[in-house]
């Protein structure tokens, strides 16, 4: 098994990338992670997903957490002024 490190740990090694964390601490919320064992990262959702599966076994929980930020969505517009 991996080293327990915050949250702010984990970005700093793994910026802008999806990681795979094993015995996450939860906030009272539940929502937000505080800390955990970084498994596995990449850039690729999906390579985490697949390769990570693998190897979470020793863990009694797991999540997958984005360490940047999201794009912001895209607005329509100009659609309804045509209607």
């Amino acid at each position: 098994m991996g080293q327990l490190l915050n949250i702010m740990e984990i970005k700093n090694l793994y910026p802008n990338e999806w990681v795979l964390i094993g015995n996450p601490v939860m906030d009272d919320t539940k929502i937000d992670v505080i800390s955990g064992v970084p498994i596995y990262h990449s850039k690729d959702k999906k390579e985490v997903c697949y390769i990570g599966r693998d190897k979470t076994s020793s863990y009694d929980k797991i999540t997958l957490i984005f360490t940047g930020s999201f794009k912001p969505t895209r607005k329509i517009t100009g659609i309804f002024n045509r209607i």
